[in-house]
């Protein structure tokens, strides 16, 4: 009977530190994570889009209105 007790102390005991230690965790990646990379859409565009099919002038139109969406909501789409 005992047992189970000691068992149900240790577990609060360590939930508790697990929480404090995942915050410090989730902190510290907060103030290290290296910053996103933005996705190269001009060649994403080039790779996917047969050669020809935009001329010069759509894809730079297209770029700014792809560039602006990943602007804003930080990711593309």
């Amino acid at each position: 009977m005992n047992a189970g007790t000691n068992q149900q102390r240790a577990r609060g005991f360590s939930a508790s530190l697990s929480n404090e230690a995942r915050q410090l965790v989730a902190d510290w990646l907060r103030t290290t994570r290296p910053a996103k990379s933005r996705p190269d859409v001009r060649a994403m565009l080039l790779q996917r889009y047969p050669a020809g099919l935009f001329n010069e002038a759509e894809l730079e139109a297209l770029l700014r209105v792809l560039t602006e969406r990943v602007d804003c909501s930080g990711k593309l789409g």
